[in-house]
């Protein structure tokens, strides 16, 4: 995936992303189990994201979202469609446009970032629940990382959805340099320390991956860990 300047081209990123997610599709078998989503099939996932592409293209917009309806839907037109409809709609709009956001008004490229993780997560996990490897660089996973530490938690304590942390928690990635610290309801030092790889990272806050994982080295008080993971971290 490509960089610009040093840091991400989120749009760019965005829609490599999604063209691999549509070219996925049709190498997973619909019915096949996302056992770490519940009880969702494959073909909840793409239609979850799909719907999710539509919904932020109306809110980059500012306008109210045009329902898709209940369906049944030829899972990976409905996805192009979508996909297409976000991206088109980030172009047109460019950086500076305003729209609608998850943190209220603000920049519709806001979208790029959000969007961007939000299907690379879901390649994962229509790419592992079909048995098959995802391949992205470090520091495209080191940013998913980085919005739910400075974004998502974040939201998820405003919101009342969660309580802040009561103890500091550590992250640092073993392939690129960058450590975060999670939310907490105070200054004190870091009880519990962690360390893999950004994506085992990315995926661990997103509740794909456990903390005893074996790729995560856990340092410290572990039990803060696993009661931290145990909260909404992410909606």
């Amino acid at each position: 995936m490509s960089a610009t300047s040093g840091h991400l081209d989120h749009l760019a990123e965005l829609v490599e992303a999604q063209d691999a997610f549509w070219a996925t599709i049709s190498d997973v078998d619909p019915a096949t189990a996302v056992p770490w989503c519940g009880d969702w099939r494959v073909s909840d996932l793409v239609e979850h994201l799909a719907r999710v592409h539509h919904r932020a293209a109306a809110k980059a917009r500012s306008m109210r979202e045009k329902p898709l309806g209940p369906g049944p839907f030829v899972l990976d037109d409905l996805y192009r469609e979508c996909a297409a409809e976000l991206r088109d709609t980030l172009v047109e709009l460019g950086p500076d446009a305003i729209g609608s956001t998850l943190l209220g008004r603000g920049p519709a490229s806001f979208w790029r970032r959000r969007l961007l993780h939000e299907t690379l997560v879901h390649l994962w996990d229509l790419r592992t629940a079909g048995g098959l490897r995802l391949d992205a660089r470090p520091e495209v996973w080191a940013d998913t990382v980085e919005e739910v530490v400075t974004v998502m938690q974040p939201r998820q304590v405003s919101r009342g959805r969660m309580p802040r942390l009561p103890s500091a928690i550590e992250l640092a990635a073993s392939d690129v340099d960058r450590t975060w610290r999670l939310d907490t309801a105070d200054d004190g030092p870091a009880v519990v320390q962690v360390r893999a790889p950004a994506s085992v990272l990315a995926l661990m806050l997103w509740g794909r991956i456990p903390p005893d994982d074996a790729e995560v080295e856990v340092s410290g008080d572990g039990d803060v860990l696993s009661a931290a993971l145990a909260e909404p971290i992410t909606p």
